[in-house]
């Protein structure tokens, strides 16, 4: 078991919502692929292959920018809350 130095509160509920918004993610891609799966086999044995799957995967890339792509956005935010914190010193 790994042990790390405790985290200042805000941080600890920031770090715990951003895992579980990742393993929200991964539970949404597995139960995707297991009943996709499902469909594709019970569509292979009675000729019908066409899935309804374009909704779900629009659903879960949209997901998955908004879990594995926010830290990107986060930097820019922390920037742009600088600048505005600035521009209303100067004001």
């Amino acid at each position: 078991m790994t042990t790390t130095t405790p985290l200042p509160p805000e941080l600890e509920r920031l770090a715990r919502r951003n895992v579980g918004l990742r393993l929200g993610w991964l539970v949404h891609a597995t139960v995707f692929v297991l009943v996709n799966a499902g469909l594709w086999l019970a569509g292979s044995r009675s000729g019908w292959l066409g899935l309804p799957t374009g909704g779900w995967v629009l659903g879960l890339l949209v997901h998955g920018a908004v879990v594995w792509l926010r830290p990107l956005g986060d930097g820019l935010r922390e920037r742009l809350l600088a600048q505005e914190r600035q521009r209303l010193q100067r004001r």
